[in-house]
């Protein structure tokens, strides 16, 4: 015997009723979102070929948008008709996963649902991450060898950041370090040391017989000073540098 009156189920039937006059009415006077007619029927030309690229863009957007909406219509309709059938079978309102009576609050809010709330399947699946990147990851995983001890050529890794260095158009908010000063920081390990170990290395110079040193005052110089790791040995930073910064 079924938990809801007849009153109950009365509403609930004319609930479901509508949304399905109401969605096949939809169906029969806009074709299915203008799906049963041709692509160059629905722009109106026999052929795109003289189009701008940006217009058969927006054309394109627009059908795949229309793919969309019809898909949802028909999935939702497709709803509607499971449960009036399950009303006609006396299977209404049950929860198909625990087979308890499903509240008449929520079969108000959502007539078609199958599942109490406690178990509703997959609730967060929009949280969920896209299933490429289990093959994505990690990033430049098939060319880069920073992980492999044995390995240290130039790889894909390499060859990205001096692609990007140029130029992207991410900002600060993508930047893998929440402590972006430039946008030569955007790129992907931007941090990272070329051609030298420590980072004094980029700074501190000498003549060809290793003799007669001087300091460079770069970026890497200022950064290193800052940072309180410089050495005694360094020149002392002239007001002038820290001006700079």
């Amino acid at each position: 015997m079924s938990h809801l009156t007849e009153e109950q189920l009365n509403s609930l039937y004319v609930q479901l009723l509508e949304e399905k006059v109401a969605l096949e009415k939809h169906f029969a006077t806009n074709d299915h979102y203008g799906l049963s007619s041709s692509f160059s029927d629905s722009i109106g030309e026999l052929s795109m070929y003289d189009n701008h690229p940006g217009d058969i863009g927006s054309e394109i957007f627009e059908r795949g948008k229309d793919i969309s909406l019809n898909e949802h219509a028909e999935m939702h309709l497709q709803q509607v008709n499971e449960a009036l059938s399950r009303m006609e079978s006396g299977e209404y309102g049950i929860c198909v996963f625990s087979h308890q009576p499903i509240p008449f609050e929520r079969l108000q809010a959502i007539p078609t649902t199958l599942y109490s709330i406690e178990h509703v399947p997959d609730p967060d699946q929009s949280f969920r991450r896209p299933v490429e990147e289990q093959v994505l990851y990690p990033p430049f995983g098939r060319t880069s060898f920073d992980e492999r001890n044995d390995e240290t050529e130039f790889d894909g890794e390499d060859a990205w950041q001096i692609v990007e260095s140029w130029g992207t158009s991410n900002t600060p908010a993508f930047a893998e370090s929440n402590q972006v000063e430039s946008y030569s920081d955007m790129y992907v390990e931007a941090d990272e040391l070329e051609g030298y170990v420590e980072s004094f290395e980029s700074f501190v110079a000498t003549d060809l017989y290793g003799e007669h040193v001087t300091i460079v005052r770069s970026k890497a110089y200022n950064d290193y000073m800052h940072s309180d790791e410089g050495d005694p040995f360094l020149e002392p930073e002239r007001k002038a540098d820290l001006n700079d910064d």
